[in-house]
């Protein structure tokens, strides 16, 4: 075989991955694998693979109107028939049969019989899980931003729906937006927050603290699961001044308010400072300033932890890059980063005994734990 001029002198790998590649895309070699009875089983798993990528979309805005219809809800005191349903969702029988088709193929629903209907094991989580449902509604915002991504790649400066969501993305001074511009954001924030929350504390185990400081901490939903658990523990939350006076206004156990810029201002001591869901929204730049700042800020031994979804997690290698990826792409700044990535940027900030801990769901999130020396 010759090899072309841009692999002499590449890796060995580099040579194979060009044979196969030149293999796998000949249609001879397709047509082959297709009907050789030991081929065939990587043939049909890749092919449909490949239809799973090309039906993404389609996939997800089926599980939009499923949910915005409320046909899990529907479900959820047992099986219906399509009459049932018909009468309940107000969708024409013909139409509703191919929703609640797709759905099936899905594992959303489960076929009960004829025209009868149950919840798919896929699909009774969503029920207990609000969170979903939210994200859901949210993405509605992503998928029109979606809709041209080339122009979405080559124009940093393009406005997305998702840039005019979250407010602090945009704006020149986050400090001084109103309660208004950060409600959306904010509320989706405590939605989702809840379950993610009672991961990472699982996945910190028995902990010795008097004060917990969450930064850049929303309305307070990670703290108020921290307070649950330990009542004795004071809580401290640190974010924009309109989000923080949303936090006020819940309830629960009591918090210690500080409005202010999380990247310039004066942190309020803690043994324990936390960072959820921060890094990943701002770019490489922000985040070595906001991590040079919080070494400066915190005291000697107190543990940093960060949390947020991470690209190197594992069994999710479609959730790092690709999905959060191109949501940054569409909020305007940020990316996804692997723990490797953020636990040399602790590191360079000066942080020692930086490791990694796993979680139970590190598709939520995975953890970063340092300690200020």
């Amino acid at each position: 075989m010759t090899v072309p001029a841009r692999f002499r002198g590449g890796t060995l790998y580099d040579r194979y991955a060009h044979f196969r590649d030149r293999i796998f895309s000949s249609p001879r070699f397709q047509r082959w694998a297709a009907g050789s009875w030991m081929a065939r089983w990587i043939a049909r798993r890749r092919s449909g693979a490949l239809f799973d990528l090309c039906a993404g979309f389609v996939y997800s805005q089926i599980l939009v109107a499923a949910a915005r219809l409320e046909l899990f809800g529907a479900l959820a005191s047992g099986p219906r028939t399509t009459d049932e349903l018909v009468e309940e969702l107000a969708v024409p029988a013909r139409r509703l049969r191919t929703l609640l088709e797709a759905c099936a193929a899905m594992r959303l629903v489960e076929k009960r019989g004829i025209e009868r209907w149950g919840l798919g094991v896929l699909g009774s989580p969503l029920l207990g899980n609000p969170s979903v449902g939210a994200m859901l509604r949210h993405h509605e915002l992503l998928y029109r931003d979606l809709a041209d991504p080339v122009a979405l790649l080559r124009d940093p400066e393009r406005d997305t729906q998702l840039g005019r969501y979250w407010g602090y993305a945009r704006a020149e001074r986050p400090v001084e937006l109103g309660r208004a511009e950060v409600a959306p954001y904010s509320a989706l924030m405590a939605e989702t927050q809840a379950l993610l929350a009672e991961d990472i504390l699982d996945a910190m185990g028995r902990f010795r603290a008097e004060a917990w400081l969450d930064v850049g901490g929303g309305e307070g939903t990670f703290l108020r699961v921290v307070g649950r658990r330990r009542p004795d523990m004071k809580l401290r939350l640190l974010d924009l001044p309109a989000v923080v006076a949303r936090a006020q206004a819940m309830e629960g156990p009591d918090l210690e308010v500080f409005g202010a810029d999380m990247f310039s201002a004066s942190w309020p001591p803690a043994e324990l400072v936390s960072l959820v869901r921060i890094l990943h929204d701002h770019d490489d730049e922000a985040v070595q300033g906001l991590l040079a700042h919080a070494f400066d800020q915190l005291r000697p031994g107190t543990r940093l932890v960060i949390a947020e979804p991470m690209t190197d997690a594992p069994g999710h290698p479609r959730v790092g890059a690709p999905y959060f990826g191109f949501y940054l792409l569409a909020l305007g700044q940020g990316r996804p980063r692997s723990s490797r990535e953020i636990i040399r940027m602790l590191q360079g900030a000066g942080f020692r005994a930086v490791r990694s801990i796993s979680t139970k769901r590190p598709l939520l999130a995975q953890l970063v734990q340092a300690r200020r020396p």
